[in-house]
């Protein structure tokens, strides 16, 4: 995990804290991954959506990842589980890498333990945010 404070709109707070209270939802997700990321909530600064800085990743904001080991590079639109679709580049803010990136900004890299070890991260890009383009719109 990284040691920034991340930004979380009030909206994504309430329905990310609503879903790791769910008792269905502790036992068919990672608990480790849950604690993880209520690890993270206990700990964001939670702001309204009107006042989101436009580079922070919420939810359902289509980010550009690096691995910096490999340098290969994704995109990614991060969902909640019930949207949440690997092949066609929906990531789970409940996998690994959703939890690591969700209210982080362009240019932080972020480090996470997955399965296979430690990754690290670079967010390139915050291409779509809802609450930036709902403003724009």
């Amino acid at each position: 995990m990284a040691s920034r404070k991340i930004i979380v709109t009030f909206d994504d707070y309430t329905r990310l804290s609503a879903l790791l209270a769910d008792k269905m939802m502790g036992m068919i997700a990672d608990r480790k991954l849950l604690r993880d990321l209520a690890s993270e909530l206990q700990h964001a600064e939670v702001i309204e959506s009107s006042k989101v800085p436009g580079n922070v990743v919420t939810m359902n904001s289509i980010v550009v990842l690096t691995e910096i080991g490999s340098g290969e590079t994704d995109r990614y639109t991060l969902v909640y589980p019930e949207d949440a679709n690997i092949a066609e580049g929906r990531l789970s803010v409940f996998a690994p890498v959703g939890t690591a990136i969700l209210g982080y900004r362009v240019g932080d890299l972020v480090r996470w333990n997955v399965p296979s070890g430690t990754i690290e991260l670079r967010i390139d890009a915050v291409t779509y945010q809802p609450e930036r383009d709902a403003m724009t719109a």
